[in-house]
């Protein structure tokens, strides 16, 4: 047997099987010399020429995932040492500390929230970690469609189970076997799947050779651990990501506890704040059938609106949703509620599902204004929204109404980030209330923004059909709305280059 430091496992020529009979793992413990060399130096990443011989994973495809990037921390409006709004306790409290938002936020912000097609999925585990994660996964909202089959065993299990039955679309196996073995058993695994069946290795080496060895041989993706739920729904849903069909925008859903709470005008004035302060597109959908309000703030009083899109859904294209929008500005559009009385409503759940996935093609942001009436079309969209706002004053009732919905938001969204919440109307005079810190400690988050109670300032506002940002731009109410806007968007707003009054002098002239 040739020594391992003589060849190059990537040559045309090079057998697998001549260097990996060694006892040592070559993967896991490299020489000395491939030790101190960087791994993702140009010369290590030079293309390979394919072998000659047929790839037993040629039919498999695949896709490499993106890096997970860094986490994002979103902290509360304003700091902790000075009030912004200028109300003693109306702060936000020191950001309570919620697993699943700190594990995945990063990862949902990149995170392009496409959904999985009607498919079969088999996993197969070695650690009972990993199929408790496979476990929560397979419950995520993005996967509702797929079919997820959770089996012990890990690679070589495969392999047996195969050897009787069809395998699926997309098969996940859980390797902790070093490199010649696991490059072994994959062959044994080739030589049993069907055409077609996509196949993700979760490995233990964080090796380059070892990905490039393994993608050359038809493996779709490797992941290494640390391992969490969302990246198994991400690495299952961009094997399947097809890149002619149509843009997806963000959706997010504006809830309030109760009514009266002001969810509308934080909903509106957030849209308002992601086109004009963010210079992003964004539709606004006032869903708000009976009551909404959308065209009242905005000035407008549309021909068309939702509801003519909700009553014909399958017609609804890009043509017909544009002469359907209202354009509020530049970059902000309409879809505004009837406000009228004359009809019931009766509109299905499946209906408002297809309506608002095609509204999300028409923008990078949809924002969706709620009515308060619990319904099940209104559960449907708050469980399978991007992100999710609940408005609430501080008292008994939002309280309670709030806990419930966070409640069932976390329970059927395990691997999302839970709700944002917004404490409005706080400060009203003589009216006792429940205290910031006491209100979020009681539901497990901190409120992401604190509106002090300012009924000149948001009553000018409504009646001349306008944004805070446009009747009290310089308000704290509209900093922390603004504040509130580039956390759901998770960007800064543009830099405006400053210019000397000595260079606009020179200009005039």
């Amino acid at each position: 047997m040739k020594p391992h430091q003589s060849h190059d496992p990537f040559d045309p020529d090079f057998d697998a099987e001549d260097d990996f009979t060694s006892v040592e793992d070559a993967w896991r413990e490299p020489p000395p010399a491939a030790a101190a060399a960087d791994p993702f130096a140009p010369e290590a990443l030079e293309e390979v020429e394919p072998e000659a011989f047929p790839d037993p994973f040629a039919d498999l495809g695949g896709a490499r995932a993106a890096d997970r990037p860094d986490p994002i921390v979103i902290e509360p409006a304003g700091g902790h040492d000075e009030d912004p709004f200028g109300l003693d306790g109306a702060v936000s409290p020191p950001p309570l500390v919620h697993p699943v938002h700190d594990m995945i936020a990063g990862a949902e912000a990149a995170f392009g929230e496409s959904s999985l097609p009607r498919i079969t999925i088999h996993i197969f585990c070695v650690n009972a970690a990993t199929a408790e994660m496979a476990g929560q996964a397979a419950a995520d909202r993005r996967m509702e469609r797929a079919t997820v089959v959770t089996r012990m065993g890990g690679l070589a299990a495969a392999v047996e189970t195969y050897r009787n039955e069809a395998t699926p679309s997309l098969v996940m196996v859980e390797s902790a076997d070093p490199g010649p073995q696991l490059l072994a058993l994959l062959d044994k695994l080739a030589e049993v799947c069907d055409p077609g069946t996509k196949v993700v290795v979760v490995g233990q080496a964080n090796d380059i050779a070892l990905y490039r060895e393994l993608m050359r041989r038809g493996v779709s993706e490797y992941i290494v651990p640390p391992l969490n739920p969302l990246l198994l729904v991400r690495t299952a849903a961009s094997l399947y990501a097809d890149p002619s069909a149509p843009f997806v925008g963000r959706q997010v859903a504006f809830c309030g506890a109760k009514g009266g709470a002001g969810a509308s005008t934080i909903a509106h004035n957030i849209a308002y704040s992601i086109t004009e302060r963010l210079l992003t597109g964004a539709v606004l959908v006032d869903l708000d059938l009976p009551f909404g309000t959308a065209g009242l703030d905005f000035n407008q009083d549309p021909i068309q609106g939702v509801i003519d899109a909700l009553s014909q859904p399958d017609r609804l294209d890009t043509v017909l949703m544009d002469r359907m929008m209202v354009r509020c500005t530049d970059r902000l559009s309409l879809f505004a509620a009837p406000a009228t009385l004359d009809a019931d409503y009766d509109i299905s759940t499946e209906a408002f599902e297809e309506v608002t996935q095609k509204i999300r093609s028409a923008a990078p942001f949809v924002v969706l204004d709620l009515p308060h009436a619990w319904t099940p079309w209104k559960r449907k969209i708050l469980l399978s929204s991007d992100d999710l706002v609940i408005v609430a004053t501080p008292d008994l009732a939002s309280l309670r109404n709030a806990k419930n919905m966070i409640d069932l938001v976390r329970r059927a969204r395990p691997n999302d980030a839970p709700p944002r919440l917004v404490l409005n109307q706080v400060g009203v005079p003589g009216r006792p209330e429940i205290p910031v810190k006491d209100f979020g400690e009681a539901l497990g988050l901190t409120p992401a923004l604190c509106l002090p109670f300012d009924p000149k300032l948001f009553g000018q506002a409504a009646n001349n059909g306008q944004m805070i940002a446009e009747v009290g731009p310089k308000s704290r109410s509209a900093e922390g709305l603004d504040h509130l806007a580039q956390q759901i968007a998770r960007r800064e707003p543009p830099q405006v280059q400053k210019t000397s009054l000595l260079s606009s002098l020179f200009k005039k002239k």
